[in-house]
């Protein structure tokens, strides 16, 4: 079997020789409650991850963190053995605690043994990208990623890693991954109220690298604007649709892996993403963040 992207909103990317469709799937909300333990509805978390191939999206994102180990064993329960062109992205730099925390795991025998569990729950022999989570949970952290980027350069060196990017990332250490190996895309966190990255977004899209938001409509704390819901009224969507749609028009590099347990509403933000947005309405939607 082949996926072969379709009419996906926003097409494809491609960045050193990585293409995937730029609408993507995250799969995190797939574990249990604050991403630990089983789905509720294991047979749902399949279909929903089944659906997304189907729609022919090629990009998902994922993390051995995640349950931990619970959304990579659904996303090989479902989809092994992969389809042609499908990638799979995942994060190493955090364990996790029995409170559900992410304590930062990255030295590099740490590193290391979280790219083997990623290898083996996915089943692959190879992962495709692997990007570098840096910071905690409240955001990024300032200091030197050099160890922990070079542990992860040499796993590349070695042929178990693909490509390689970063996460919770600052702008210097971003600069600082790039001196020691190329990246292909930077995932941080970035939403229409949430713009703390637009110089860097501006930066990478000039060098041909992706900037995939996490968080794209809000997180834990859904966006609510009234000038959100104004637009999404008017175009009859989803004020969720709506804040995807404007990410995709922000800027040509942005990928956008919006996660759902339901295939319902993979369905509907897809649809809804497709939208195209009025000179009117791009003006009331970036004053969100002033």
């Amino acid at each position: 079997m082949t996926v072969t992207p379709t009419t996906l909103p926003g097409g494809t990317w491609t960045s050193g020789g990585l293409t995937v469709t730029k609408f993507g799937y995250g799969a995190m909300q797939l574990a249990g409650p604050g991403a630990m333990g089983p789905p509720a509805d294991r047979d749902g978390a399949l279909a929903v991850l089944r659906e997304a191939v189907d729609l022919g999206i090629t990009h998902i994102d994922t993390s051995a963190a995640y349950g931990p180990f619970v959304t990579n064993q659904l996303i090989r329960e479902a989809l092994h053995p992969y389809p042609d062109g499908l990638h799979i992205v995942t994060k190493v730099g955090a364990n996790r605690d029995a409170q559900g925390g992410w304590p930062p795991a990255r030295k590099p025998d740490q590193l290391r043994r979280q790219v083997e569990e990623n290898l083996e729950t996915l089943g692959l022999d190879v992962l495709d990208l692997v990007n570098l989570r840096l910071g905690d949970a409240a955001g990024p952290v300032a200091g030197s990623i050099a160890e922990a980027f070079e542990t992860l350069a040499d796993l590349q060196q070695q042929g178990v890693i693909r490509h390689l990017g970063v996460s919770n990332a600052t702008a210097e250490q971003v600069a600082e991954a790039q001196q020691i190996a190329p990246i292909v895309c930077v995932q941080n966190m970035y939403n229409l109220a949430y713009r703390h990255d637009d110089q860097l977004i501006d930066r990478l899209a000039g060098e041909n690298i992706a900037y995939v938001p996490f968080f794209p409509l809000g997180g834990f704390s859904p966006l609510q604007s009234s000038a959100l819901s104004a637009v999404a009224t008017r175009l009859n969507t989803t004020p969720m649709a709506v804040a995807l749609a404007w990410l995709l028009h922000r800027s040509p590099n942005i990928l956008l892996i919006p996660g759902t347990s339901s295939v319902a509403h993979l369905r509907e933000n897809l649809v809804g993403t497709a939208v195209t947005l009025s000179t009117a309405d791009l003006a009331a939607l970036d004053g969100i963040a002033e």
